[in-house]
């Protein structure tokens, strides 16, 4: 994951910057929203993977699913990432291009998986610790995953704390191996 994290970002660093040159951040937003479902989609996987099918190919499919959603701009993408065999990385371009936005917008997500549903004040004191941790503004997305046992884990940025069961019996069991 983390090579294709390297792979994906210098792509997402050049349209960011294109779409604030052209004011045009919210139109690369749902284009690459878009470009990443169809790159995302099972069959479209295989299909970019097998040697059997063609640059050519696979462009007319992708032209085909979009239809006049995709612009000129668009259109360029796809055939540069085809050209450099990249074109399976969209998902994750599109991903690191949504970080971009919202950290130049001040924003953080974060996500918050719980052994048990949350109330609602409850989560407004998580957002509220998190926010005053990494002085920005949180849009947090909860889970409800049954294997943590108990607690929480909370992924923001690129920081993990993992206040989980699960997590400090594994702590447990790897300080116990050593």
């Amino acid at each position: 994951m983390a090579e294709t994290v390297t792979i994906a970002r210098p792509y997402a660093e050049a349209l960011y910057r294109l779409a604030i040159q052209g004011k045009t951040l919210k139109e690369w937003s749902s284009t690459l929203e878009a470009l990443a479902a169809v790159a995302g989609d099972a069959s479209m996987r295989e299909a970019i993977a097998n040697p059997k099918f063609t640059h050519s190919n696979i462009e007319q499919v992708f032209f085909g699913v979009l239809g006049e959603q995709l612009d000129e701009h668009g259109k360029n993408l796809v055939r540069l990432l085809l050209e450099n065999g990249r074109l399976a990385v969209l998902p994750v371009i599109a991903e690191q291009f949504e970080k971009l936005k919202a950290e130049q917008s001040g924003e953080l997500d974060a996500e918050i998986d719980s052994a048990f549903p949350l109330t609602d004040e409850q989560v407004k004191e998580m957002v509220g610790l998190l926010e005053k941790r990494f002085g920005r503004k949180v849009m947090a997305q909860v889970k409800v995953d049954p294997e943590l046992i108990g607690g929480v884990k909370i992924n923001a940025g690129d920081v993990v704390i993992d206040a989980s069961v699960r997590g400090q019996l594994h702590n447990m069991a790897f300080a116990l191996k050593r």
